[in-house]
């Protein structure tokens, strides 16, 4: 049995090989399309299939976790350590993380010979990705379980998360942007670079003018936002909506321009990408702020 595990959820959009190879539990949101539910008990929707569905006109709804279902799942982990350290979607953007805690403390109330923590990230994607990695790698470490859920508070903060949209009508539906701003955007080709802030939510930033642009203010915000981190971020993740080609191409320029050389590029995956939609790019790194 092992000393302590970790858990996350599919907010992260972490490869299933890495879950695997790190004993990392993962819970399942839910994502509904064409009357469908995807996730859960059930495996979630493949990705290209889930993309060329949104493409169609079809649109997801999404469910989070809720504190039943989150208590079993946290149990069915339990039976194979004393110690879990849940590491949940942002708060700001899921009542996962709220599920998870309310959870957490009837277990720890009804069972002495167990302890649960839950984290709020403040991540999505693979910025929640990026934050299980590093809390996973300080864990390898041989720290402790105290030590661990002490060290991933910590750094929440630092995972930046910057990234763009093709479409912003997938952000009007979510609320993030008005149907003017919408409808103006995809007339004159505007793509906003959004982020998500200190208390996890999502807030725009600026607006490019053409694709290319934007993705390449990605990597200028990474120049910007490293700070001290910029001796320190050994790795960078990057995930998006079924558009590899332009995750490669981002990927590239921060090679060409820092130096860095290890990544992890992901698809954004339904629970995600029904809010985002296809063609999002997002760019996750270490630093000295939000």
């Amino acid at each position: 049995m092992s000393d302590f595990l970790i858990t996350t959820d599919c907010g992260a959009d972490l490869p299933e090989d890495y879950l695997k190879e790190n004993d990392i539990f993962c819970a399942q949101l839910t994502c509904t399309i064409c009357g469908e539910t995807h996730g859960g008990r059930k495996p979630q929707l493949p990705y290209k299939e889930f993309y060329s569905l949104m493409r169609a006109g079809n649109l997801p709804k999404t469910s989070q976790v809720n504190p039943d279902e989150a208590k079993e799942y946290m149990l069915s982990v339990l039976e194979k350590t004393k110690k879990l350290l849940v590491l949940a979607f942002s708060s700001g953007l899921s009542g996962t993380y709220n599920s998870f805690r309310i959870a957490a403390e009837e277990i720890n109330e009804e069972r002495s010979d167990v302890e649960v923590q839950v984290v709020d990230s403040k991540c999505a994607s693979l910025g929640q990705g990026l934050f299980v990695y590093k809390v996973m790698e300080y864990k390898k470490s041989g720290k402790s379980f105290e030590e661990t859920a002490e060290y991933a508070r910590r750094i929440a903060g630092n995972v930046v998360h910057v990234f763009t949209v093709d479409d912003l009508n997938h952000l009007y539906r979510g609320g993030r942007v008005s149907r003017t701003a919408a409808f103006f955007g995809t007339v004159l080709n505007i793509k906003p670079v959004l982020h998500v802030d200190d208390e996890g939510k999502l807030i725009p930033l600026l607006k490019e003018r053409g694709r290319k642009k934007s993705l390449l203010k990605l990597v200028d915000l990474m120049g910007e936002q490293m700070g001290s981190y910029a001796d320190k971020n050994d790795i960078v993740f990057i995930s998006h909506g079924d558009c590899l080609e332009d995750a490669e191409f981002v990927r590239d320029e921060i090679k060409s321009r820092f130096g860095i050389e290890k990544f992890m590029i992901n698809h954004i995956g339904p629970v995600i990408g029904a809010h985002a939609g296809p063609g999002t790019v997002a760019l996750f790194f270490m630093g000295d702020r939000r």
